[in-house]
């Protein structure tokens, strides 16, 4: 969000307010450490937390943002000493590390005071940054670490992201801001934290607070979006009163701004390699849809994206000549093809709803985090940023998710822009297919052997990995791309024949990338009398299995919805018939005010010898609560308990 940099509150004028003496900067702990420990299991508890960020104007009219942390960690256990015998502090060209305090007391009591030597230095191999860490040494189970650091850095005042709860109880949480009385922020708390009250009492300076005698812990669980699950707090600057400006942190403004930084007019030059490479990329190619899927097929199979901040890499006419960009040029790039194309599309910027999920009713920045541009008439997306996406398929953790959308609009000649808050549509499940076909023959000699035709189709996410990259994937490559996709049934298969269908990577969200193998295996098959016990549910390979010994808290969230069609056609041996064909009628579904949200369903049909199996599979939404998981988890191990099917194969008659 380079690009975001841009948009400032104007606070000029504002620092007419006298510096005070701030509350971090005389804040201490208490001379004698007084924490109520009860003994328990607990590997570690948190006996106090305070959290304090405080606003203020400097002497000289700056604005700088002052932060202090404070926290007493009761260790309970070898890991936990092993994780926090060092604890990190703020080190870098942005903040300035002020004050910060370090001490022990073990389990008899005894209070050790960390001097200066125990604040260590060091430096990172790979990046070759400096940071700074407290050096707690001789500890043992039962100690109590403590430190508290106070911080100067620029500030940040459109929208934080403040998290709270964590996967160990907190004991004596404290949340607390302070700023120049003429400056109101606006705070909202989710996941079942109280709300920020402010303190009337305080008559010198705005004051919000949030205390917490006891923060339960909330454990990760499998699936679960665990940081956006988290009790975590958010808070803006919403107004100057001295100024009379409100609404400071607005997507309004946003919007605008947004639209101004990426639609400057652009010189001949510029527009002539513009037209250049996109007549290269998109001749012969008929249709906009078509020719979108191009430009951002050639821009991410040939542009390098880079992470460098380096304003060269924002420029249209080094970016073409070089075909290196960051995030911001290669947005600039996408957009200037697309006005050369002359096709409507919106700015969308959302976040990550694995890590925070869009508010559509607070407006703060923090939420303002990844990129997506729209296509109103064809109600689909492209990710300009992310190269591991493709058109049509943006990032899954970025739908389902509301966003700003950002559009252009023209009155009397004047072109500007307005911000919405609209929903991300989630891809169908019927977008991201994995279909199995399989015809399975045995050798009449020894029906323990068999042939196997395998044509497995992937589209959509489940293509996404290597269909747009086939051109990459040769010689041994290739062919152990064939092998890993055959073993998915078993490790005891041999590859005889391979080929690719629709291997195309322009084919990517067109058609079905398609393999066909022809494989052989004795690992279906086992000889039992006179019977044979046929394996046949690891056809489909192994299937995914849940368990959960405990009651489900977190709501179970997938990364997309999907679907899986499986038809498995069985020749049966001459002479042979099967004795449990019952076995294969499995249906588990759940419904939700009418609509199906997920199946599996399995039976078989029997002709002159033919046996023909069907077992389809469908998860038609992201998100799983806990009120259904249940129903969520039984189609799951449905599909797991047809993948451990035994057809007895018996003589006839």
């Amino acid at each position: 969000m380079k690009a975001l940099s841009l948009i400032v509150v104007a606070i000029l004028g504002l620092s007419g307010y006298g510096q005070q003496q701030l509350f971090v900067l005389d804040y201490d702990w208490d001379a004698v450490p007084d924490y109520e420990i009860v003994e328990g299991d607990a590997a570690m508890m948190a006996l106090k937390e305070k959290y304090v960020t405080e606003f203020s104007f400097s002497d000289q009219g700056d604005f700088t943002e002052h932060y202090l942390e404070h926290k007493a960690l009761w260790l309970n256990s070898n890991d936990k000493i092993e994780d926090y015998n060092k604890v990190y502090l703020p080190y870098s060209s942005n903040s300035e590390l002020v004050r910060s305090k370090a001490r022990v007391t073990n389990r008899s009591g005894k209070v050790i005071d960390l001097d200066e030597s125990k604040i260590l230095t060091a430096e990172d191999a790979e990046t070759g940054k400096n940071y700074k860490y407290f050096a707690f040494e001789g500890l043992e189970k039962g100690s109590v670490i403590e430190y508290f650091y106070v911080e100067r850095k620029k500030p940040g005042y459109n929208g934080t992201t403040f998290r709270l709860q964590s996967d160990f109880r907190k004991k004596n949480v404290e949340f607390d801001l302070f700023a120049p009385s003429h400056l109101l922020f606006d705070f909202k708390s989710y996941n079942g934290l109280p709300e920020v009250v402010r303190d009337t009492l305080d008559k010198e300076r705005a004051h919000w607070q949030m205390t917490l005698d006891d923060l339960e812990a909330l454990e990760d669980e499998a699936q679960a979006s665990y940081n956006a699950s988290r009790g975590f707090l958010v808070y803006k600057l919403d107004k100057n009163q001295k100024t009379k400006k409100v609404d400071l942190s607005s997507y309004g403004s946003v919007a605008q701004n947004i639209y101004e930084y990426y639609h400057t007019e652009l010189d001949k030059n510029v527009k002539s390699s513009l037209n250049a490479f996109m007549v290269e990329t998109t001749k012969a190619i008929e249709g906009k849809e078509s020719k979108i899927r191009a430009l951002d097929n050639a821009i991410k199979s040939s542009f390098i994206l880079s992470e460098s901040g380096d304003e060269s890499l924002k420029d249209l006419k080094i970016i073409l000549e070089k075909k290196v960009a960051n995030a911001t040029g290669f947005m600039k790039l996408y957009l200037a093809l697309f006005r050369q194309l002359e096709v409507d599309y919106e700015i969308v910027i959302t976040s990550d709803r694995t890590n925070i999920k869009f508010d559509n009713e607070f407006e703060a920045h923090n939420f303002l985090t990844d990129f997506l541009i729209y296509f109103p008439g064809l109600e689909t997306y492209v990710s300009p940023n992310k190269m591991e996406s493709r058109y049509g398929y943006p990032p899954a953790q970025l739908t389902d998710n509301y966003g700003l959308f950002i559009k252009e609009v023209n009155i009397g000649g004047f072109k500007s822009a307005i911000g919405k808050i609209k929903y991300i549509e989630p891809l169908g499940a019927d977008k991201t297919v994995d279909r199995m076909e399989i015809d399975v023959k045995f050798e009449q000699d020894d029906l323990t052997s068999n042939a196997i035709q395998l044509k497995r189709s992937f589209t959509g996410y489940y293509a996404m990995p290597f269909h747009p990259y086939m051109g990459l994937i040769v010689g041994e490559n290739r062919e152990n791309m064939f092998e890993g996709l055959a073993k998915t049934m078993n490790e005891d298969v041999e590859v005889e024949n391979a080929e690719v269908i629709n291997e195309d990577p322009a084919l990517f969200g067109v058609k079905p990338i398609e393999f066909v193998m022809d494989v052989t295996s004795n690992a279906f098959v086992e000889k039992a009398g006179n019977k044979y016990l046929f394996k046949i549910g690891e056809l489909i390979g192994p299937q995914m299995q849940m368990y959960q010994e405990k009651k489900r808290v977190l709501p179970l969230e997938n990364e997309h919805t999907r679907s899986y069609y499986r038809t498995i056609k069985v020749h049966l041996p001459q002479g042979y018939k099967v004795a449990n064909l019952d076995d294969l009628n499995i249906k588990n579904t759940y419904e939700s005010a009418g609509q199906e949200l997920f199946s599996f369903w399995s039976f078989y049909d029997l002709k002159e010898g033919l046996l023909n199996i069907t077992a389809d599979e469908h998860y038609r939404t992201n998100l799983v609560p806990p009120s259904i998981f249940q129903e969520y988890r039984k189609v799951i191990n449905t599909a797991a308990d047809f993948n451990k099917i035994i057809l007895i194969l018996e003589p006839e008659g």
